[in-house]
């Protein structure tokens, strides 16, 4: 059975609407809720960025079964390893076990802010295996030395250690990935319905194990307020991974999306009040195998009356399709 999911979008809410969208969206049916976590949003237009921990632990005492996730947290420049496997503890312990940490190897935008540069590909992935490592022996217990070419733990112990600890979801785009990272996963997270992706996860990856997926909608009774506002919105979604992984700036995603037209922003998020439309949408992803799938619903403004009159139809028919 799929779960379906609603995505906290912190580049766009500020923090006490995303827990009220978190309260609204357990209160209508969905199985769990993921959390951006950006310093910045990728368009000047979408206009927030609050702290995800924050409003997380906000989210966790205001709601009781709902599972939560980072979606995702990078652990390599703007955190320590070392804060993100106490931060993560703390969360989970705060949530009564319905958290995992989702983890990837992070984008320009939110890391530089920091001061301390962009690494190119290689160098980030290698940051990322020290950082997995580091937050593996702290969730594990008892006191930690790291010595590591990229990071150092000195003496550090997690005090405050849940029950069964975090199960960690990682971020892949490919085999290479897969390979270097499934060992230090529990579960899978992808944005792209490849069947290929899950196929080789489930040949790298020992054990029972969850396949997450995203995918951005843009719900209005009205089509064309619909597409303006994912083109307003979500036009930075255009330029794929490879491109928004490197970009620094949201006047860089700007520039970057000048060119792209309202018609190609439609032709890839699904807008208005169609909802047999968006669960055509959705498909690809539980037939490329995908377990789990979280929703964006795009546009702050829309939130309210997206979950109020849309959600829970919508729900009915994604899993009476799935």
């Amino acid at each position: 059975m799929t779960n379906f999911g609603y995505t906290l979008m912190t580049e766009q809410s500020g923090p006490k609407e995303l827990v009220k969208y978190a309260v609204a969206a357990e209160n209508v049916g969905f199985d769990f809720e993921v959390s951006s976590d950006h310093y910045s949003p990728w368009l000047s237009s979408m206009g927030h960025s609050p702290y995800a921990w924050t409003t997380l632990g906000a989210v966790a005492q205001a709601t009781e079964r709902v599972e939560l996730m980072t979606y995702v947290t990078c652990p390599i420049i703007r955190y320590h390893p070392a804060v993100v496997a106490q931060k993560a503890a703390t969360l989970q312990i705060l949530a009564d076990g319905r958290f995992t940490l989702g983890l990837g190897s992070g984008e320009n935008l939110n890391e530089h802010v920091v001061g301390e540069g962009w690494p190119s590909l290689d160098k980030r992935q290698d940051m990322f295996v020290e950082a997995l490592e580091i937050i593996e022996k702290l969730h594990a217990g008892g006191l930690v030395t790291y010595e590591g070419k990229h990071f150092r733990v000195d003496s550090a112990r997690i005090w405050d250690l849940p029950e069964g600890g975090v199960p960690i979801g990682i971020a892949v785009s490919g085999d290479k990935s897969i390979e270097r990272f499934a060992a230090y996963a529990d579960h899978l997270i992808a944005v792209e319905p490849k069947p290929d992706l899950v196929k080789s996860w489930a040949e790298h990856h020992d054990g029972p194990s969850r396949t997450i997926g995203q995918i951005p909608i843009s719900w209005d009774p009205d089509k064309d307020a619909a597409i303006e506002r994912a083109h307003d919105r979500f036009r930075w979604f255009a330029g794929g991974w490879a491109v928004n992984a490197d970009l620094p700036t949201t006047a860089g995603f700007a520039g970057a999306t000048q060119f792209v037209r309202k018609e190609d922003v439609a032709e890839t998020i699904p807008c208005g009040p169609d909802l047999d439309a968006i669960v055509e949408a959705v498909k690809p992803y539980w037939e490329a195998g995908f377990t789990d799938i979280a929703l964006v619903q795009v546009g702050d403004e829309t939130q309210e009356r997206f979950l109020a009159e849309a959600a829970g139809p919508l729900l009915e028919k994604l899993r009476a399709a799935s």
